[in-house]
């Protein structure tokens, strides 16, 4: 008997290192295309997985050198594609991925061609993605003579939507839907009646009232529509105490919420203006590697900047304890937007936030961090290509300048960064600029030039404003010196968020 266990034991052990030896926990569940080496199709149907799972090739060892490796997923028509890169390892650093040699691609659509709406070439953990439509496309592609290790990462084949708005509390009656898209958090309700309830006492001066907040928890999408209006509980009017309401905002594509307030006053008891935890306040949240991080309150009079997400998801938490009948809460504008807030140059679909600008369309103009003259949104990249003239060099001049970071603005200081480069790889001629910095100008040697911001995760700047001209290679240069002591450098945590700022002549 023992020796028939023993036997039973040996066949076990040899089929469980078969399948699921060094690699065989790592098996990607797609399909993989015959006559390549990593290339999966991954296709909804009623005969095949709703969701699984894939990886870069021999993770968690290194992929190899020269790597090629195309996964594409194709839902059925009225689906979309939820990725997430649970954790994703190419090369350490800060460095951009313009001049990195490993990078993984996300194409929102079946195609190379199709819109990129996430690249990473460094590290990342619980990074998502989420299509517009039924077709993805992610692609890993190394030339690194030092690969890393890959990555993995899940996948789902979600239904699409038909609703852009919804209360997160399924009893909420679709009366409370608003067609005109101006949100107003429900009003208040008899005590008791399931809303949530703060129990922070009425302070003096303060509206005195057995009411509480029903659940005016919302969530807003972009399949319907792609801006709108939110505010307080009863606004105009003043919001009941005891209020306590989240707005949750998901997009999809490259899309970024941004929020621009129009109104805001809440109750404050006086004091320090900027206390907010023993106020009447509005907490916004952004997510980043799986976690919900607090990006900033706000309280009393004083109006916000506009803020922006750093993925495609924002949330919003109320907080009315006290209120007052001398107050009217708070109402702001949002939007779904694909262009990070800039307004000018024309928009590329090569890179997730990328613009072109033209000498031939205009000789003169401005450029500008994402979301200016709000914070920057973190975890972000961009890229502004300039295209002047033959014989045309451009010169810039910065009007504002506000990147958190302190010198030399490398990784070690985690520091927030601006980089100017003559090419499209990195230039020795040029140091990192951070910090709060006083008016500058740089200037091309040549018809080529990049300019690079990249932010970190943790703090926010409100970025940078600045103005180009093409002009002529034979006009003298007009670049005044820079030098450290212009700088107020403030210590800034680590993170990533990028935006490449190339501007070109050629």
């Amino acid at each position: 008997m023992e020796r028939e266990r023993a036997h039973s034991l040996n066949i076990l052990l040899h089929t469980s290192a078969g399948r699921h030896g060094p690699h065989g926990l790592f098996l990607t569940d797609g399909q993989k295309v015959a006559g390549t080496h990593c290339d999966y199709l991954f296709a909804s149907s009623n005969f095949s997985l709703s969701k699984g799972k894939f990886f870069s090739p021999r993770f968690p060892s290194n992929y190899p050198p020269g790597v090629s490796c195309n996964y594409r997923f194709a839902g059925r028509s009225q689906e979309r594609v939820r990725v997430v890169f649970e954790e994703l390892n190419l090369q350490k650093g800060d460095v951009s991925c313009l001049e990195r040699e490993d990078i993984v691609r996300v194409h929102d659509g079946a195609v190379r061609l199709a819109p990129v709406i996430a690249a990473v070439c460094n590290q990342a953990y619980q990074l998502e993605v989420l299509s517009t439509g039924p077709d993805l496309l992610v692609r890993l592609s190394g030339t690194s003579p030092a690969p890393g290790q890959g990555f993995r990462a899940t996948y789902e084949f979600e239904s699409a939507s038909d609703e852009n708005l919804q209360y997160l509390d399924p009893k909420q009656s679709e009366s409370m839907m608003n067609p005109s898209r101006v949100i107003n958090a429900p009003t208040a309700a008899t005590s008791g009646s399931g809303g949530h309830a703060a129990s922070a006492p009425l302070a003096p001066g303060a509206a005195a009232s057995t009411t509480s907040a029903v659940n005016c928890d919302v969530l807003i999408t972009s399949d319907e529509g792609k801006n709108g209006t939110i505010a307080s509980p009863s606004f105009p009017q003043p919001y009941p105490p005891r209020s306590l309401c989240r707005y949750e905002f998901q997009g999809r594509g490259k899309e970024r919420v941004q929020l621009t307030f129009r109104e805001f006053n809440l109750f404050h008891a006086g004091g320090d203006e900027n206390d907010c935890e023993s106020s009447d306040s509005l907490n916004a949240y952004v997510h980043l590697e799986g976690r919900s991080e607090k990006i900033d309150s706000f309280c009393g009079n004083n109006l916000p900047l506009p803020l922006m997400s750093s993925g495609s998801k924002l949330s919003l938490e109320f907080r009315g304890a006290v209120s007052s009948r001398h107050v009217r809460g708070f109402q702001a504008f949002y939007s779904f937007t694909e262009n990070f807030g800039i307004s000018s140059g024309r928009q590329l679909s090569a890179h997730p936030c990328g613009f072109e600008f033209n000498s031939t369309e205009a000789a003169n103009g401005t450029f500008s961090s994402p979301n200016y003259p709000g914070y920057y949104p973190r975890d972000t990249e961009c890229h502004y290509l300039f295209y002047g003239r033959p014989g045309e060099k451009v010169h810039l001049h910065f009007t504002y300048f506000d990147v958190e970071g302190v010198l030399p603005c490398e990784a070690t200081s985690a520091s927030d960064y601006v980089e100017f480069s003559n090419y499209m790889t990195q230039d020795r001629k040029y140091s990192r600029y951070c910090g709060q910095l006083k008016g500058f100008e740089v200037e091309s040697d040549k018809r080529t030039f990049r300019v690079t911001f990249r932010s970190n995760d943790r703090l926010d700047g409100t970025g940078f404003h600045a103005t180009y001209h093409f002009r002529p290679e034979s006009e003298p240069n007009l670049r005044k010196p820079f030098t450290s002591a212009a700088a107020k450098t403030t210590i800034a945590p680590a993170g990533l968020a990028l935006c490449w700022l190339l501007v070109a002549a050629w």
